[in-house]
């Protein structure tokens, strides 16, 4: 399952081992929001060293965006599950989303460390801050924070014509997808980013809002929490025209609601799956997710003007 600041992957790990992962989940989503506080742009102007600075990533997400803006090879140690591009594997691990060895980090010797404030827990970027480390927050929360992160990446590394570069792209692609779906016909969508138990997200994640520019509504949008656990009943009465499935662990989501023949979604075989490192890692890679998902869309809205399809019709 999905929050901002911790892929997919590392949340399912964690909550697979940990029986208090459920409760730790909401109590995450609900303090997010006071977390997002952006750092002091004179911080960016602190962190650049006269030489090639030593990075630390505290995130998968921030180890993608500095391979993207051209500091990649300026990487002394990441985080688990930092598994892309290829070369992200062979950085040295200071530990995970929940825990870092402040001693290995020492050791890393850094000019900067790079934390993602929804993400890195405050008691680890206290904790490291009073080791006198330079600590940088890059805040990737929305879409349009992958590109200032790239900016401001590329700013703290000398490489930014490379990272103004790779931020271009990823606008003019998102961009692109928002003009083209625009003025489609909207459809109600239910986001499945956990089935065990039924997990979703509210409109404040940056999944409703890829889903929202392609000409979706998220049906949960209001819930409270970023990250709710809801019921099948409540999907049921929901009745989304589309369900789309983050969840890397179910082979067939198609399958997974086929018991409820009757939900629109089901009728129409609209039960897509979607990667999760594509539409819940905050990296250059959504722009890839924007179009997967766009493209999922719309082939839901031409199931949906057409005769009505068998739930085992292929997706």
């Amino acid at each position: 399952m999905t929050l901002p600041g911790i892929d997919a992957a590392a949340l399912r790990s964690h909550r697979r081992s940990s029986p208090l992962f459920g409760v730790a989940l909401l109590l995450a989503a609900a303090v997010l929001p006071a977390l997002f506080v952006p750092q002091a742009a004179a911080d960016d102007a602190k962190a650049i060293a006269p030489h090639r600075p030593r990075l630390i990533s505290l995130a998968p997400n921030l180890t993608e965006i500095a391979y993207a803006a051209g500091a990649g090879s300026m990487l002394v140690g990441t985080v688990e599950f930092s598994d892309y591009p290829e070369a992200a594997q062979a950085v040295p691990r200071v530990g995970d989303a929940w825990r870092v060895d402040p001693e290995r980090v020492l050791e890393l010797r850094p000019d900067v460390v790079l934390v993602w404030p929804t993400g890195t827990p405050e008691t680890t970027i206290s904790r490291l801050r009073s080791l006198g480390l330079n600590i940088v927050e890059v805040p990737t929360q929305s879409l349009a924070d992958v590109p200032r992160a790239l900016r401001q990446v590329g700013r703290l590394a000398g490489t930014l014509p490379m990272a103004e570069r790779a931020a271009q792209d990823f606008e003019t692609r998102v961009a692109q997808q928002r003009a083209r779906y625009a003025q489609r016909p909207p459809l109600s969508v239910f986001i499945q980013i956990d089935d065990e138990p039924i997990y979703t997200v509210n409109g404040q994640h940056v999944i409703s809002e890829i889903v929202m520019l392609c000409g979706g509504r998220n049906v949960f949008a209001d819930l409270p929490q970023l990250a709710p656990p809801i019921s099948a009943e409540a999907v049921l009465a929901a009745d989304p025209q589309v369900i789309l499935s983050t969840d890397d662990t179910i082979a067939n989501p198609l399958g997974l609601w086929s018991q409820w023949p009757r939900m629109k979604a089901v009728r129409s075989a609209n039960v897509f799956k979607l990667s999760s490192d594509l539409v819940t890692r905050a990296s250059p890679r959504l722009a890839q997710g924007v179009e997967v998902t766009c493209s999922a869309l719309e082939r839901a809205r031409s199931r949906l003007s057409s005769a009505p399809q068998s739930p085992n019709a292929a997706r």
